[in-house]
């Protein structure tokens, strides 16, 4: 695999080696699965999105590294990610938020779900909205930058993993978020 910007090869991934906790096509759970097989059969499965924002109406935005399994170098409007075998989606948003940003101790706010099911991936998305105006201490091995910016700007940025472009919108669309540009 090579990227596409750089027209070099990318770092090898690195796959966690945990159990997911696989749902049916009804989000109902139906199992557990190592991250590498959820992948490459490309079970279903449950993952949280987390909208983080500053009282100015910006939203954070991360770089993925190079050695993300999916979309490396990538855009992320949202933190987050899988949620773990018997894991609460409450939960699992606490525990990738403290991991991705450094961020703990505030209050999650529950904003909806939504489905993503394109290129392979078979998500059920819990979605999340956090205000903050704080330091941040991006972990290294997953995220390359952060920067904030709009949620309208960030929406027109090349790159966006589609996943956390559809939990944008969602937000948009439901009106827990202004767009502001």
């Amino acid at each position: 695999m090579t990227d596409a910007l750089r027209d070099e090869p990318l770092p090898t991934p690195h796959v966690a080696r945990e159990r997911i906790q696989l749902v049916d096509a009804r989000n109902r759970p139906c199992g557990s699965a190592w991250r590498a097989a959820m992948r490459r059969f490309r079970f279903w499965h449950r993952a949280t999105y987390i909208v983080v924002h500053n009282p100015r109406g910006e939203i954070c935005v991360q770089r993925r590294t190079l050695t993300k399994e999916v979309f490396p170098g990538g855009l992320d409007l949202a933190a987050g990610g899988v949620v773990g075998a018997g894991e609460a989606e409450h939960l699992a948003a606490r525990r990738e938020l403290a991991e991705e940003l450094g961020i703990r101790g505030v209050p999650l706010r529950p904003a909806g779900e939504f489905v993503h099911a394109e290129g392979g991936n078979h998500i059920f998305g819990s979605l999340f909205l956090v205000e903050y105006s704080g330091p941040l201490a991006p972990q290294a091995e997953e995220v390359a930058e952060v920067f904030w910016c709009t949620p309208a700007d960030a929406l027109e940025l090349p790159g966006v993993t589609p996943d956390t472009r559809q939990a944008l919108q969602a937000l948009l669309d439901a009106g827990l978020l202004e767009a502001t540009s």
